[in-house]
């Protein structure tokens, strides 16, 4: 077996982390097969389903993938920062390892890295200074729906990239609330997969407020368990 055979059969091998119990895992199947197929996808997931820190370790095994990395946008720096920490924790690992980020003042991740959870403006740098992506097999919109400039741009050039330079490129757009439609036609009428989300009871008491008591200090007793403020 050459070396490149047996390192992507490692790869292929890696566990990923245990079950969450999210909603998203039960179209991670559907995802995987779509991406499989031509290569493009786009993931409808209701807040609480665990898009954003559940799919990209799920992917992580695909054959297409092999040894590349996975590239995930977020549109925010604490968001980046944020996600690459859940997914390291589910993993076992410290940020940087498997799962690492880029963001404009902060860099942490180390020649072992898979998973890239970096801004748009990170992306868009990259494509101009290496417009094949070498060494990345799928790129990641998270929240797509928030419709920045820098997303818009990036995944211009993204499928710029993959219709001219990189057919083998797979590309993901994820949302909780965009009209999928559009994105799917632009996508190549991409199969678009629907996850349902997670919602907990949630009670609603009034309380009265202490005559001459601090707002804070009567929200902190509540919080701990006490009568009132």
């Amino acid at each position: 077996m050459s070396g490149s055979a047996y390192s992507a059969l490692m790869v292929a091998e890696r566990p990923g982390p245990a079950p969450t119990g999210l909603p998203v895992e039960d179209v991670v199947a559907e995802l995987r097969a779509a991406l499989a197929g031509d290569g493009v996808a786009v993931l409808q997931a209701e807040p609480g389903a665990g898009k954003t820190t559940v799919v990209p370790l799920r992917l992580l095994g695909e054959g297409w993938l092999g040894s590349g990395r996975i590239v995930v946008l977020e549109p925010r720096r604490v968001a980046a920062r944020a996600a690459a920490a859940r997914m390291a924790e589910l993993l076992g690992e410290e940020v940087g390892a498997t799962v690492g980020y880029i963001t404009r003042d902060d860099r942490r991740v180390g020649p072992t890295t898979r998973v890239e959870v970096v801004t748009d403006g990170i992306l868009t740098r990259r494509l101009q200074r290496e417009p094949a992506l070498l060494g990345t097999g799928l790129v990641i919109f998270d929240e797509f729906h928030e419709r920045h400039l820098q997303a818009d741009l990036g995944l211009a050039l993204t499928l710029d990239v993959r219709d001219g330079l990189r057919p083998d490129l797979r590309v993901l757009v994820m949302s909780a609330t965009l009209d999928a439609g559009p994105i799917a036609a632009l996508l190549g009428e991409a199969p678009v997969v629907t996850s349902s989300g997670r919602t907990y009871p949630v009670a609603v008491r009034w309380l009265s407020r202490r005559p001459g008591g601090r707002l804070a200090s009567g929200v902190a007793a509540v919080v701990e368990g006490g009568a009132g403020a």
